[in-house]
């Protein structure tokens, strides 16, 4: 593989940079690079701006809406947007369910959903994990029983990321209490405002309503919102953890997080010299740079994959591994650089209009918020130990 671009690939990356300083709100890039947190309406802004380009789905067909682009394109794109402090595409509808659909949806679903996915007419969220199952999905309890025309969902999904902005959730469900685990499990598109539906907030350890828990209780879901056959779900939900699980590595994110952990060290001073010049964190850094610079190049083999019409198989565990590692080690690495400046932790600092004199250096503010919820990366979407099994089964045959 080739890793420089070609000029036709620089000119388009001249294009999506254009394009960021020309529809980038400021606003919005600022409490991005500021760490400060967004809310649903800032998240639904970008994503309208980018629908309006055609630039949203950067991986779907074009038939359904995408703009058709190649590997190499789909990574100039993400990277230039992390570095530009653009929001991250809320992933549930776009990433995870669209490609779901196009792959397994009937055609009605496909014309029906995938529309209002773009125009974010739907919020999606994603109803996988319950309380007794979280990496071990095969044991999910939310139940749906046929019905004449509906199926009757009851039980419970946890760890709901942005549920209380969403009013649709896709949801494993078992209908068939008989099968073994995986066998016996259906993929259900459910409306979050249908009776019998509530969403009770958890509030994580840096004070923000991130996740949610998800009730059901009697909730009657149309039978024409099962995608693909019944019973046939662990297919498709094994299908949509691969779109997840390369998400979650987030190269862009490392790429633009590396470049603000270099300003940070080279400002900040250690016995007269800038802590860059410091052999013990220069190593952490260089090693944490070699590894991003690997698992850009896997990013790039995955992308080409999906793009030729395969589907990520080990690289997508791979990738999930190394991009949480080191997504968690740059959020380490910064909390060190600034020492105890990156001790406060003032949660109403992280939301727009604060105006109190920061603790220390203003890029202190967001680090202790970040380094906690980074610690989550390893575990969601199936933890990193899940993801050694799924290697060894795939590769090694083990």
């Amino acid at each position: 593989m080739d890793l420089n671009f070609t000029p036709e690939e620089e000119a388009f990356r001249g294009e999506v940079l254009q394009f960021l300083r020309d529809k980038l709100p400021e606003r919005l890039s600022n409490k991005v690079k500021n760490g400060l947190r967004l809310t649903r309406e800032d998240m639904a802004e970008w994503h309208a701006i980018l629908n309006e380009r055609g630039w949203l789905a950067n991986h779907w067909p074009s038939q359904y809406g995408g703009p058709g682009w190649g590997a190499v394109q789909k990574f100039i794109f993400e990277n230039e947007c992390a570095l530009a402090g653009a929001p991250r595409i809320v992933p549930f509808g776009v990433n995870m369910l669209g490609p779901v659909l196009i792959k397994y949806g009937s055609e009605a679903q496909k014309q029906y959903w995938l529309p209002r996915i773009l125009n974010g007419e739907d919020w999606w969220c994603q109803g996988y994990s319950e309380p007794g199952s979280g990496s071990d999905l095969a044991s999910v309890k939310t139940t749906a029983v046929r019905d004449g025309d509906h199926y009757i969902v009851n039980g419970q999904k946890t760890w709901t990321t942005l549920g209380h902005h969403a009013n649709m959730i896709f949801c494993l469900v078992r209908t068939n209490k008989e099968a073994k685990a995986q066998a016996g499990i259906s993929f259900l598109l459910v409306d979050m405002d249908s009776p019998g539906v509530e969403v009770r907030p958890i509030i994580t350890l840096d004070g923000e309503h991130e996740v949610n828990e998800v009730f059901f209780t009697d909730v009657r879901v149309p039978a024409a919102n099962l995608v693909g056959e019944q019973d046939k779900g662990w297919t498709y939900a094994k299908y949509l953890l691969t779109y997840e699980r390369t998400n979650i590595a987030g190269v862009g994110f490392s790429v633009a997080a590396l470049e603000k952990l270099k300003r940070i060290a080279a400002k900040v001073q250690r016995n007269g010299r800038p802590l860059t010049e410091d052999p013990l964190f220069a190593a952490r850094l260089a090693k944490v740079e070699i590894d991003l610079e690997n698992m850009k190049t896997t990013n790039l083999r995955v992308i080409a994959a999906v793009a030729g019409g395969g589907v990520p198989g080990a690289e997508s565990s791979m990738l999930k591994i190394r991009g949480t590692e080191i997504r968690q080690e740059l959020s380490s690495l910064a909390c060190r650089a600034m020492g105890p400046y990156a001790q406060p932790f003032i949660e109403a600092a992280l939301h727009e209009g604060y105006d109190e004199p920061p603790v220390g250096p203003a890029e202190a503010a967001p680090l202790a918020s970040q380094y906690f919820n980074n610690r989550k990366l390893s575990i969601f979407g199936g933890s990193n130990e899940i993801q050694k099994n799924i290697i060894s089964k795939m590769i090694l045959g083990l």
